[in-house]
């Protein structure tokens, strides 16, 4: 799609504000960054300084990095953030869009002149204390921003019923994977593997959200197939310590490989992809993975269902047996792995590209802030 073909570009000055991330969010926005600046935007990044250092804002675009230390979960360091964000907006800034419950939190706190758009990546699953201050910032967000942007159908719903004024559907799109620098041997073969062994991959956030312990168990299920499957988790996160206990306990035969900048390589040598998520909205590796022709086993919760359709095996969340009778079944039947590689294929072709992305969040800007 040409300029020509979308018609006007918006060429305002948005801030994107993010909390810490090591993942997807943070990848989402250096997609914005690069789109929106192409089109003409000027575009400040505000967010830990962590977050440049991991994603490069500014070499991604023509953008300017501000940091604003917003960790993961509210401390009493908030005010500062709220500060250091009231700092950064001072400047000639059109619209403010926030990513994320944190980040929206720290921006309607900030009460700016400006419109705020606040984009609903994740759900709520945190429970006790944890748990009630953070819907009770679900309802100030929701009250307080001027549009809240769902990443699913179910998170669009949860901020109407908080009390948003407006309240709509924006799909985050999965940046293109480059394409893979290393062959299926050749990936194989870092991690010692047999020509013929099986490889599970999973990747994401060590989290527990992410539910890695429910493929660890799965995993040592598997011990008796020949030859025995490699299971491979790329990411990093809190759970580390955890998970690693439970693989040397179960004698599961799981490696985890921490961050990898190769996922487009060891997708290359994947045979199933594995989502375990207690909840996802439009999880980035599921759409990689379909993208890269790798049969997908599931869990049917968030926005997955609607995400995949029947291009995967979907399983219920937190049950060990059905993800291991699904990965087991897909291992042990070609002709169903060709399949859903057939039918992975096909689905995300339907999905929206990081453009269509971009011209969506143009659209809005342009309607609270023309230009």
């Amino acid at each position: 799609m040409t300029d020509a073909d979308r018609g006007h570009r918006w060429t305002g000055a948005v801030c994107l504000v993010l909390a810490s991330s090591t993942g997807g969010v943070g990848q989402h926005v250096t997609s914005l960054v690069r789109g929106l600046s192409a089109g003409g935007a000027t575009v400040t990044v505000a967010g830990p300084a962590a977050t440049e250092t991991q994603f490069h804002f500014t070499a991604a675009g023509a953008a300017r990095f501000v940091p604003v230390e917003i960790p993961a979960n509210p401390t009493l360091n908030d005010r500062r953030a709220i500060g250091a964000l009231r700092a950064a907006l001072a400047d000639d800034v059109d619209v403010v869009h926030a990513h994320g419950l944190r980040a929206g939190l720290v921006a309607v706190l900030a009460k700016p002149r400006q419109p705020v758009v606040v984009t609903w990546h994740n759900a709520v699953l945190a429970r006790r204390l944890r748990g009630y201050a953070s819907r009770f910032a679900e309802r100030v967000v929701a009250r307080n921003a001027t549009v809240c942007l769902g990443a699913s159908e179910d998170l669009v719903d949860r901020a109407r019923a908080l009390g948003a004024r407006d309240a709509r559907l924006a799909p985050v799109a999965a940046p293109e994977l480059p394409e893979p620098r290393r062959g299926r041997a050749a990936v194989r073969a870092e991690f010692g593997l047999h020509r013929d062994q099986p490889v599970v991959l999973s990747v994401g956030r060590l989290h527990p959200q992410k539910r890695y312990d429910v493929l660890v168990e799965a995993a040592a299920t598997w011990r008796d197939l020949q030859p025995m499957p490699a299971v491979l988790v790329a990411g990093s996160g809190p759970a580390y310590l955890p998970l690693a206990a439970l693989i040397s306990s179960e004698h599961a035969p799981v490696t985890l490989l921490g961050h990898r900048g190769d996922v487009a390589d060891l997708l290359e040598a994947a045979d199933v992809a594995v989502v375990t998520s207690d909840w996802e909205a439009r999880q980035l590796f599921a759409q990689e993975a379909l993208r890269a022709g790798v049969p997908l086993v599931a869990t049917a919760v968030g926005g997955l269902p609607d995400l995949v359709g029947d291009a995967a095996v979907l399983v219920p969340p937190g049950n060990v047996a059905a993800v291991a009778e699904a990965v087991r079944e897909l291992l042990g039947d070609e002709a169903k792995r060709a399949e859903y590689r057939a039918r992975g294929l096909q689905r995300a072709k339907t999905w929206p590209t990081e453009e269509a992305t971009v011209a969506q969040l143009e659209a809005i800007y342009a309607e609270l802030a023309p230009t």
